[in-house]
């Protein structure tokens, strides 16, 4: 799919370049899934996990070497399979073709004028693989056993592939084969690549995101050893590392939610052809028609014969782009970096604050966003920061005064100040707090340029770079935007300018109206829940490997220790998606 297409393709191995013993595998394997499992490391320390991670997956990688299943060919040659394949099971596929956009790799091209909003594309269910067809297949033995497949539907849709593409008789080997057969997630990432990243938002991210595929890698590995429903799988003797990093990218970049087949719930799915269109700015415009039993999508704008044909992935931040798909989309007007914000409990006046905060729906701590446009804070944002920075006074009118329930309403409302001795505090907070973020970065602006014009630096480089650069961007926009605001304020409170008075009419929601709210319910992705709102439900899903492991020592081997290792990853998993 587009961005996340651009790819190197490997030639087609036989054989493993040495024979590798599976006492030996297993050594290893068991070593990776301890260290994996251990307790998170101290702050400072995750670099150095990373790269002793890192290390000995390396280690098993070179062992593996010429194992791994690659199609002759070139991911091209096989799209006219891909179209004939989507014809025959009655998919659409007259109006586009596939297409090579060159730095936004593959995409749809109009074959005509399509108009806006109109029906273009659709794809039947039974072309979709999906956590159903999972369990129809092969995989049907070991899922209906193993609690971690039941609980992560984006690691059964991984599996499921995997043991399709090892099926040469599959339904799905024109869609199977028309995939990348490498990507640009930072799974892929060079060391030095992912070391650029130091210091950004996103670090972290892609670091649990390393260690958590190596730790569901030796996980199943010993799975599928000793299991005795994964006796049947195609993977037994040759699934390395390299075949689930391909097959944790191909569903990270790609899965999404669709209605079962009763309509009663959601499950995840892969969706042929529409899932090589590449993002743009707009709305979701994808949705599942259960009356006829399949997925449609409108044009999200009117395009002319021989242009790309755009969808939107959703309001993703550019970390979220890189991390889970693979690019970086330079105009992201959704873009945003995330700030961590708390009362501390050990201030004087803690419960007041907290429940003028529970009043208006806010933690008492919580994660934030800081926004790439005008203005940098949401409404919720601002409450809080209000709050944070309110006097005791000021504390008792939003609890026992004649306006409270109106003060408590109008918190997060940018026309009606508290007082502007308090907006002078929450600015002059905010323009200090961003400013110190800004100093945790090891390079410039200036420095990320120049950068940027070295002529060898690689596409992962180039990404990593860029997405530093944003980063700073968006803290020095809001410290600006915080120095402005402060003056101003500064300039009321000098002049004795009176506060904005309200009516009973006048009182103001926290939060504008949604637009995306009127939408009708489509696909959607998983996002992280974002400023304490309720999880949205948007295009192209996250692939979520946070599995904790809490297990017996790991001397122990065989099945009933992959089973307690099952247990203790429920255990702590959380979300299953």
């Amino acid at each position: 799919m587009g961005k996340k297409s651009r790819v190197k393709i490997q030639k087609s191995g036989s054989g493993a370049s040495a024979v590798v013993s599976t006492k030996e595998m297993m050594t290893l394997i068991s070593e990776l899934l301890q260290k994996c499992s251990s307790a998170a490391p101290s702050a400072g320390k995750e670099w150095e996990e990373y790269v002793q991670i890192r290390g000995m997956v390396e280690k098993i990688r070179k062992k593996q070497k010429g194992m791994s299943v690659v199609f002759e060919g070139s991911r091209e040659d096989y799209f006219p399979d891909l179209m004939s394949w989507a014809q025959k099971n009655q998919a659409s596929c007259d109006c586009f073709t596939v297409t090579n956009f060159g730095t936004e790799g593959y995409g749809l091209r109009a074959r005509r004028d399509i108009k806006a909003e109109e029906l273009f594309l659709w794809i039947p269910r039974k072309m979709l693989m999906t956590v159903e067809s999972a369990q129809n297949s092969v995989l049907g033995p070991l899922y209906s056993q193993d609690r971690i497949l039941q609980a992560m539907g984006n690691v059964t849709l991984a599996f499921h592939l995997l043991c399709e593409r090892a099926n040469p008789d599959t339904f799905w080997l024109p869609y199977i084969r028309s995939l990348p057969q490498e990507y640009d997630t930072p799974l892929y990432y060079q060391q030095e690549e992912v070391q650029l990243l130091l210091g950004t938002q996103a670090v972290q991210d892609v670091l649990n995101q390393y260690k958590n595929t190596a730790r569901q890698y030796a996980y199943f590995y010993k799975l599928i050893q000793t299991h005795p429903a994964a006796s049947k799988l195609p993977l037994k003797d040759n699934f390395t590392f390299d075949d689930y990093r391909w097959a944790v990218s191909s569903v990270m970049t790609r899965q999404n939610q669709i209605p079962t087949e009763d309509g009663s719930q959601v499950t995840l799915a892969l969706i042929p052809l529409w899932d090589m269109c590449n993002h743009t700015n707009g709305l979701i415009t994808t949705g599942y028609n259960l009356e006829d039993d399949r997925c449609e999508c409108v044009a999200l704008q009117d395009y002319k014969e021989n242009e790309q044909i755009y969808i939107f992935y959703g309001t993703r931040s550019n970390a979220e782009f890189v991390i889970h798909n693979g690019f970086f989309y330079q105009d992201n007007i959704h873009d945003r970096v995330k700030i961590k914000l708390g009362v501390s409990k050990s201030e004087r006046l803690y419960a007041m604050k907290a429940e003028v905060l529970a009043r208006a729906g806010i933690p008492a701590s919580c994660v934030f966003a800081l926004h790439c446009n005008e203005p940098p804070i949401s409404s919720q944002l601002l409450a809080f920061l209000r709050v944070f920075c309110m006097t005791e006074e000021e504390l008792k009118e939003c609890l026992l005064g004649d306006q409270a329930i109106s003060k408590i309403l109008t918190l997060g409302n940018s026309e009606y100040p508290i007082s502007w001795e308090n907006e002078i505090k929450l600015w002059t907070f905010l323009e200090n707090r961003t400013a110190l973020l800004l100093k945790t970065y090891k390079t410039t602006s200036e420095e990320d340029r120049s950068m940027l014009e070295k002529p060898d630096l690689s596409l992962h480089s180039c990404v990593g770079i860029q997405l530093r650069m944003a980063e700073k961007q968006i803290l020095e926009n809001t410290s600006a935007c915080g120095r402005t605001k402060r003056l101003h304020f500064q300039k009321k409170l000098e002049e004795g300018a009176p506060l904005p008075r309200y009516k009973e009419s006048d009182v103001a929601l926290m939060e504008n109206a949604d637009a995306d709210a009127k939408l009708p319910i489509i696909l959607r992705k998983l996002e992280d829940v974002e400023e304490g709102q309720e999880l949205p439900l948007e295009m192209k899903t996250e692939y979520d490997l946070d599995m904790e492991f809490r297990g017996p020592s790991e001397q122990e081997e065989g099945q009933e220790k992959v089973g307690k290792e099952a247990d203790s990853a429920l255990d702590l998993m959380g979300s299953s998606t």
